[in-house]
């Protein structure tokens, strides 16, 4: 089998997030509304109706370009893409063509092999979204137009991706910055992020790029990721067998995981595009740009790095706590929480990533009952307690857990549970003495040498005290009923 290049590119869809559509002062919100309640003259395309520009849609759109490192162009223009497909009520998209809104941007992604990719943006340019298609069970299809008209940004990157991990990596850095500014919800199930790939092969050795084959429906990062792989491994099938690759676009299909042919791919003159009649040229400002940039929240790439120098984390740490503003957000207020009661950085770093993280993942829930759950000051109370060694650590796990499911202050919890260290050593002694009388061969093993027989007996005293008993206070008493015990023999 001969080797092969990938060659892909993404075109990620993202709705902006906007009280009102593109065009027009209908509501953009149209989820979990009735099918065609969210429309208007002008977003259904009616005779005489005339669109008017959403303004804070166009400044959301540059400050996304903005976050990509893209240069916003100071003049841009409205066109129309003509094609005809039951979706599109006015026969055409309000769209932007050879002057988009920005261009010429990056973002860097990091892979698995702990590698950093830069990735070109081509252009970002700012549309109208489609209604939906709903295809039902007896062949029947119905259109809702609720979707018709929100305002829609496209982020083209350069094809400098090669291969399905790192497209998942890119789709997924996408989605964080677009989420961590605020323009898009990042709702894949619900269309509000949607995402399509041109992908092509080609020998190694031939400078010209392979047949590109658009494919579409992928509504998740594991199916982006799959659906190319899908979709490379039929190329390559193709090509070895002799066959030829044809420009097309393919759906993929999730519960088959093969892509399937949906039509030729139309070439950008098949659109007739040419300038929007109805609505004048955007001409931005160096103040106007100045000031979308002032909006702009710390980007996650830099908070990252803060994480790093400010906290002594470290990237991977880092990482975790910058994969969401809101957390983010929530563990910088930990880490003010922790500090009043002398709790380090480092230690907030380990209880968030650990053991709140795990506890979200159990429960099913998202980053954003944070708050509720386990509110900055009970982590800073759980780092008191461990400190003046009013807990032990066994016990601290078990406290933070109970408040994370009561919403209970972890000192509450310690106080009504009877939960508090035991370093009292004449409190310990006969239990120390019960251990030993009762695993006699660990008892052999250290008194042969064996230095892990005691750590083995230090937990016993701490399983029967509930991990109440001092750790350290235990193995004292323990080394000297050993001793005291020896010498009795």
């Amino acid at each position: 089998m001969a080797d092969y290049i990938t060659t892909i590119g993404l075109e990620v869809h993202a709705q902006v997030l906007t009280a009102s559509k593109m065009f027009d002062a209908c509501p953009a919100g149209y989820a979990n509304t009735a099918p065609n309640s969210c429309t208007s003259v002008v977003s259904l395309g009616l005779p005489g109706s005339l669109p008017v520009t959403n303004q804070r849609a166009i400044e959301l759109a540059a400050m996304t370009g903005l976050s990509l490192n893209c240069t916003i162009n100071p003049f841009s223009i409205f066109a129309r893409k003509n094609y005809t497909y039951p979706d599109l009520p006015k026969g055409y998209q309000i769209t932007q063509y050879d002057q988009p809104l920005c261009r010429n941007g990056w973002i860097e992604i990091h892979t698995g092999a702990g590698e950093t990719r830069r990735i070109r943006i081509e252009r970002l340019h700012i549309e109208e979204d489609t209604g939906r298609n709903l295809h039902l069970e007896d062949g029947t299809t119905l259109i809702d137009y609720n979707r018709a008209g929100v305002p829609l940004m496209e982020i083209v990157s350069e094809p400098d991706i090669t291969t399905p991990e790192d497209a998942r990596l890119y789709f997924e850095k996408i989605h964080q910055i677009l989420t961590w500014i605020g323009v898009n919800t990042g709702n894949m199930a619900e269309g509000a992020l949607r995402c399509d790939a041109n992908v092509s092969i080609r020998p190694v050795g031939q400078e010209r790029y392979g047949t590109k084959v658009e494919v579409k429906n992928m509504n998740s990062f594991r199916s982006v990721e799959r659906a190319l792989v899908y979709e490379i491994q039929r190329q390559v099938g193709v090509l070895e067998s002799g066959g030829t690759v044809h420009q097309e676009t393919r759906g993929w299909d999730e519960n088959r995981e093969v892509t399937v042919g949906q039509r030729s791919k139309e070439f950008a003159h098949d659109y007739r595009y040419f300038p929007e009649p109805d609505i004048p040229p955007l001409r931005l400002s160096e103040s106007w740009i100045a000031a979308r940039q002032e909006e702009l929240p710390e980007l996650p790439d830099g908070r990252r790095t803060r994480f790093e120098a400010d906290y002594g984390l470290s990237t991977q740490d880092a990482g975790l706590l910058t994969i969401d503003r809101s957390v983010a957000d929530y563990y910088e207020r930990a880490v003010a929480a922790a500090s009043e009661v002398g709790g380090s950085a480092k230690e907030v770093a380990n209880w968030v990533a650990g053991e709140l993280f795990r506890l979200l993942k159990e429960h099913g829930e998202s980053y954003l009952v944070l708050e509720t759950r386990m509110p900055p000051r009970h982590i800073a109370a759980v780092l008191d307690l461990l400190a003046k060694g009013t807990i032990t650590r066994t016990v601290a796990k078990q406290v933070f857990e109970e408040s994370y499911a009561s919403g209970n202050d972890p000192a509450q919890i310690v106080a009504s549970k009877g939960l508090s260290q035991i370093s009292d050593e004449e409190a310990l002694v006969a239990l120390a003495h019960e251990v030993i009388a009762s695993n006699p061969k660990p008892v052999e093993q250290y008194r042969q040498g064996k230095a892990s027989a005691l750590q083995f007996l230090v937990g016993q005293m701490m399983k029967a005290t509930r991990g109440q008993a001092n750790p350290q206070v235990a193995r004292a008493v323990l080394e000297a009923a050993l001793e005291k015990n020896e010498e009795g023999r």
